[in-house]
């Protein structure tokens, strides 16, 4: 009989480690993988339309604080520029230093250097621009656009200002990588597969991913392991019950 409580104790104090561990491990990647989000990320509120289908109003979206510098051609990006009216605004990268803006082309395609780009994420699947325009994009700056081009305030509304409507890379507060509320509008924001021919390519991903799965496998080992040690006491639990009850008889 003390041999059997002996097994006992070795298998509970084996069950009690590995819960422990379980609970260890899952609150580092828990709460890590919550910290490392907060010094990359910062959650926005869209208020209007113009980057429909891609984020709709009153979407709340994740965006990477980056350097202007990383900025590349068809990153949805958050800016603030006094002329835009110092607030932060949402739109989508069209050209940067250097670039020749045209729309349209025949085909109703906006060109850069004028090489047609092929648009999916647009509104509408008219011309790229009701209205045509044409911008040579200045050394340092961005040339930016909402994907619902009929119902967009963007560098095309700018077009007389200094830098013909363009941005400094500097007025960049962050670059979007998902949509984060509603839950049913979840995912992640795809870097447009037409600008990657361009010189310079398209931008990498953030590491939200990876964030996520780390938030998510803590949250599963922390209750996992929380409920592996009173699952693992219960067997020996009853075997004492058991063998109690089989003594008074």
């Amino acid at each position: 009989m003390a041999r059997t409580r002996r097994d006992d104790d070795g298998h509970g104090r084996a069950g009690r480690v590995l819960s422990g561990l379980a609970v260890a491990v899952g609150c580092v990647l828990f709460l890590g993988g919550f910290a490392w989000a907060a010094l990359l990320y910062q959650p926005y509120a869209v208020p209007t339309d113009s980057m429909e289908p891609t984020i709709a109003r009153g979407d709340r979206i994740l965006a990477q604080r980056v350097d202007g510098d990383e900025v590349r051609r068809g990153d949805v990006v958050v800016f603030r520029d006094k002329l835009w009216g110092d607030v932060p605004t949402v739109k989508r990268v069209i050209g940067v230093g250097g670039d020749t803006v045209v729309c349209c082309d025949r085909q109703g395609l906006l060109t850069v250097n004028g090489k047609p780009v092929e648009e999916p994420y647009l509104h509408s699947t008219g011309p790229a621009s009701p209205t045509p325009f044409s911008a040579t994009v200045p050394k340092d700056r961005l040339f930016l656009l909402g994907d619902h081009r009929a119902d967009s305030l963007d560098s095309r509304t700018h077009l007389t200002d200094a830098g013909q409507g363009s941005v400094p890379r500097g007025a960049v507060r962050a670059r979007v990588d998902a949509t984060a509320w509603p839950a049913s509008g979840w995912g992640m924001i795809e870097r447009p597969a037409s600008f990657a021919a361009l010189p310079g390519g398209t931008s990498r991903p953030g590491p939200l991913p990876l964030l996520v799965g780390c938030v998510c496998a803590g949250a599963v080992l922390i209750l996992g392991g929380a409920a592996y040690g009173p699952l693992s006491r219960r067997p020996a639990r009853s075997r004492e019950k058991q063998e109690k009850g089989g003594g008074a008889t």
